[in-house]
């Protein structure tokens, strides 16, 4: 395993060889995930991408960028990409717009799990193909290709067949791993038990990302714990390397005041993800209803399942928002006090860096990409994962010591400053040349 830095004159030297070259990757994600826009943007800014193929991408003047102008055009509008990829993009829209229009119409046969015909399985294995073949069509303009967990089978295989680099992000942490890890729920929380659907997957689609694995001339990690989760893989890897992800642009340090003036008020607590027990969703409302009036909590996040009534029991007493747009989310993050994440299996946590940016601590876990920013104490606070006991008892110190959190939000912008996401993009950019 390395963990890539961006140090020396030499690592420039290598980026400008690469440079020169008349190729580059050919870059493949259907939906573009948050960490896949990082991943994607810092191979352009380093000039080492040829081509980007996904599902949906909203341009300037395209049909997608004029759905994204009109009322019912939302989900489009989280597909709009930077203007200068247009020419570099590779659409194949129309499985993705099937499963677009079976989730907005509940049809949910149609988008089941693995089996159903615009599932998102279904979106990644087409994808996958729909890469290899390009590929196969235009190799010499290629020098290798940058893919991602479940959608990379058969582009791997491809550029193996041709030589050419196969690089792979495991963006979440490698799954037996996170059985091991997330069985103890079932006994330990029961009745969050629903929201854990990583282990409905059946045994191929388990065996499929091995056998990514098994392919890739490369794997990019994002946090050191994701590193550690390979230990279980059963086989022999290619070598790793650790890119953290940058953080959001910090801005200037004039909301702290309004979030200090008044400690005699609730702590305000703030949770945002997916609503599932691997990201502690049970922990952290088992550790507010303890804490009472000492706090509030709002919590952004949809559902991963309509079947889990503890889930909707604790919605009901606290602010939900199923869905807010980034920049309204980083607006809630200036407007409350520390972000609550809890995971208990995360490859990075995005979330996390965001707050930091915003002048927001953060009390996370040992199973995110916590450890790799964060000093205990000094600009946020580490827990052990699936502890509500240690959760609560973080906050309950928070509580009674309102300026160490002023002081973490000022330390966790300082963090944030040193790692903005050009630095990420130059790390990346080093791990995809690194011989």
């Amino acid at each position: 395993m390395v963990i890539c830095q961006f140090r020396s004159d030499h690592d420039l030297e290598i980026l400008k060889v690469f440079n020169s070259m008349p190729n580059g990757l050919l870059f493949s994600h259907p939906t573009g995930s948050a960490n896949a826009r990082a991943a994607l943007a810092g191979l352009t800014e380093a000039g080492l991408l040829e081509k980007f193929c996904t599902t949906i991408a909203a341009y300037p003047g395209n049909v997608w960028g004029r759905l994204a102008q009109t009322r019912l055009g939302r989900e489009f509008e989280r597909r709009r990409y930077e203007d200068h990829l247009a020419s570099k993009t590779l659409q194949h829209p129309w499985r993705e717009l099937g499963r677009m229009l079976a989730t907005r119409l509940r049809m949910s046969s149609l988008i089941r799990h693995e089996t159903g015909t615009f599932c998102i399985d279904a979106i990644y294995r087409a994808q996958d193909r729909l890469a290899a073949g390009f590929l196969r069509s235009y190799p010499r303009n290629f020098s290798g290709v940058y893919t991602f967990e479940d959608g990379a089978l058969e582009t791997l295989a491809a550029a193996r067949e041709l030589g050419l680099a196969g690089i792979y992000e495991l963006p979440i942490g490698y799954w037996r791993s996170a059985r091991e890890l997330l069985k103890p729920e079932f006994d330990r929380m029961p009745n969050w038990s629903a929201t854990l659907t990583g282990f409905k997957d059946s045994d191929a689609k388990l065996a499929r990302k091995d056998a990514e694995l098994a392919r890739a001339t490369k794997i990019i990690l994002a946090s050191s714990f994701t590193a550690h989760t390979l230990k279980s893989y059963q086989g022999k890897l290619a070598p790793t390397f650790v890119v953290p992800y940058g953080f959001p642009d910090v801005r200037p340090d004039n909301n702290t005041p309004a979030k200090s003036r008044n400690h005699s008020s609730p702590l305000r607590l703030l949770y945002v993800g997916s609503l599932s027990q691997r990201k502690g969703i049970g922990d952290v409302f088992a550790a507010v209803n303890q804490l009472q009036s000492a706090v509030t909590l709002t919590v952004i996040g949809n559902k991963v399942t309509t079947d889990c009534p503890a889930l909707d029991r604790e919605l009901a007493k606290h602010r939900w928002i199923p869905s807010l747009a980034h920049d309204k989310v980083l607006e809630q993050m200036r407007a409350h006090d520390v972000l609550v994440f809890p995971s208990l299996f995360e490859g990075f946590g995005l979330v996390i860096t965001e707050a930091m940016s915003q002048g927001m601590p953060v009390v996370t876990t040992e199973r995110t990409a916590g450890p790799d920013f964060i000093n205990h104490g000094e600009n946020g606070w580490l827990i052990k994962a699936g502890s509500t006991s240690e959760l609560t008892q973080q906050l309950e110190a928070l509580v009674r010591d309102r300026r160490s959190v002023d002081d973490a939000g000022q330390c966790a912008r300082q963090t944030a400053a040193t790692r903005p996401w050009s630095v990420y993009g130059l790390e990346l950019a080093n791990a995809v040349t690194a011989s």
